[in-house]
């Protein structure tokens, strides 16, 4: 087998993926472009041009020849505070090419995040987009030693300067398939974020069972992803996945939302789309003042939080598009467990993508049958291979082939696994297991809730009950007799114990910057809630 190449194997089930004993993950998803005849073709569509694949292979090695010059030692880790923006590209692969390892970062951080991953992680680089520089460098002033180099991307000193004076071309280092090639940190919705290790042979694997096999994405595809390149479901979906099937992306160096998304929709006509929960209700309320032309997208795919049914079933009667809800996490890389084209099932995250496998246990490690809620555990050849400094976090984890993904799931005899709730965020009521999820998607179903999110709270008997967080459609008015139906939704349609005790009507859910609902803030001490079996029966905040 020549270098760096991968052979697909389609005769085993699932197919088999072989790496070459030399393998640097930047070779085929970048210069094979070349060898393959897509010089000329569109790589990345932004507002401002278009990057051919030659221009993309010649700016990732100026890039990595750029960071070589900086003195870079096999392995150092270089920080990225960057935009959706071409420039990504350029040093995340370009910092692969050369032999060491980039850490794309959450760019809506603030600067004790960033000085706290600056110190976690040891690098010795760190470059920035200059609309992040109001945080980044307030930072970069309190850093130890360790951070030799920060650079701008922009300006007479910034990176861009320096790529642009290097030559266009760069022999990969060597590497195997097995080796480190990049970090993502955890969206810390539960805590201090953690850098999870990934190999690279991680983005192949997620790239061809996910963006291939299930997806059955091609050369002719246009992806456009509202989640951002720094988040591992961003990262697949606007750039592994185009590079690797040769399609294309486009970018958003925007706020994603309607107002942004709409007029790149128009222009650029993305056969891919990809989006979170709250967009898609974002979206559905926006419907009632105008919709845009919809008509080149094919795949609707959604994650980061699981869709419930009633945004599924609204988007399908709209736009006559399914979307395609599926599970992934930042340590397995991207979805593993999803519904497809052609096998949608309301409020399933769908079935195992081919070459994951998965197990649901119960609070003693034992499986459970179908039907029954337990704690879902992964393997696959894309899961992280540890814990960046948290060998306490890492065993806990990861534990041998398994990843413990931290959520509570069951599955049903045909193969279909349903959501239930983060494991920290189930509630005991009554004794009895209770998904929040359950319930927020029920509150959903009422044509005046957007968005709702369940947390237990204790009552005045210290006894567990739901409590329900609401955000309404614009121009709908949070009142007594509102809480009032919804109570009554909820009793008709759940189990009797599962009805929410206080609903507090609020102006937005506390998310992280990937859309995850961060429930634990929910779950401090608030404003005193409201009972729903009180005389008064809600209450907003």
């Amino acid at each position: 087998m020549q270098s760096h190449t991968v052979e697909i194997d389609a005769g085993t089930e699932p197919a088999t993926l072989r790496f070459a004993a030399r393998f640097n993950v930047a070779v085929p998803f970048i210069d094979r472009h070349l060898a393959e005849g897509r010089g000329a073709k569109i790589a990345i569509h932004t507002r401002e041009r278009d990057v051919s694949y030659a221009e993309l292979a010649a700016d990732v090695n100026r890039a990595a020849r750029a960071l070589a010059r900086l003195g870079l030692r096999a392995g150092d880790r270089v920080l990225m505070v960057v935009k959706d923006c071409p420039a990504f590209f350029h040093v995340f692969f370009g910092a692969i090419k050369a032999g060491f390892v980039p850490v794309p970062l959450n760019t809506l951080l603030r600067s004790s995040s960033y000085r706290y991953m600056i110190e976690d992680s040891g690098a010795a680089a760190l470059i920035y987009s200059p609309e992040f520089a109001s945080e980044v460098e307030p930072a970069l002033r309190e850093s130890g030693p360790a951070l030799r180099h920060a650079l701008g991307t922009e300006g007479d000193g910034g990176f861009a300067a320096l790529q642009a004076r290097e030559a266009a071309d760069f022999e990969a280092v060597p590497a195997r398939a097995e080796d480190d090639c990049f970090w993502l940190y955890s969206s810390g919705s539960t805590g201090q974020p953690k850098a999870a290790v990934h190999r690279h042979r991680d983005m192949v694997v997620t790239s061809q069972r996910y963006g291939v096999e299930t997806l059955g994405l091609g050369e002719d595809d246009i992806c456009y992803s509202e989640a951002k390149l720094f988040f591992a479901y961003g990262l697949g979906n606007n750039m592994t996945f185009p590079l690797w099937i040769g399609g294309t992306a486009v970018l958003n160096e925007e706020r994603p939302g309607p107002a942004s998304s709409f007029p790149l929709i128009a222009r650029f006509r993305p056969t891919a789309y990809f989006g979170v929960p709250t967009l898609y209700a974002a979206y559905l309320q926006e419907f009632a003042h105008g919709k845009p032309d919809l008509s080149s997208i094919r795949r609707c795919v959604s994650a980061g939080e699981a869709l419930p049914a009633e945004i599924l079933r609204r988007w399908h009667v709209e736009t006559g598009l399914w979307i395609l809800d599926g599970i992934g996490s930042t340590e397995a890389l991207h979805i593993f467990i999803a519904n497809r084209p052609g096998d949608v099932t309301p409020g399933a995250s769908g079935r195992l993508v081919a070459g994951y496998r998965a197990r649901i246990l119960d609070e003693a490690g034992r499986e459970v049958a179908d039907g029954e809620s337990g704690r879902l555990v992964i393997s696959g050849e894309s899961t992280a291979r540890c814990y960046w400094r948290n060998p306490e976090r890492t065993a806990t984890t990861m534990v041998g082939a398994w990843l413990d993904t931290g959520d509570t799931y069951r599955r049903d005899a045909q193969g279909r696994y349903y959501y239930c709730g983060r494991s920290d965020d189930m509630l005991k009521v009554g004794g009895i297991w209770c998904s929040p999820f359950e319930i927020e998607s029920k509150l959903v179903e009422h044509p005046a809730v957007l968005e709702a999110a369940v947390v237990g709270r204790a009552d005045a008997d210290e006894l567990v009950k739901p409590e329900a967080f609401i955000v309404l459609k614009s121009g709908q008015a949070g009142d007594d007799a509102l809480a009032s139906d919804l109570l009554r939704l909820c009793r008709e349609g759940l189990a009797p114990y599962k009805y929410p005790r206080w609903i507090n009507f609020v102006g937005e859910l506390p998310k992280t910057a990937t859309g995850k609902i961060q429930r634990f803030l929910l779950r401090q001490p608030q404003s005193t809630p409201v009972s729903v079996d009180s005389p008064k029966t809600a209450q907003s905040r």
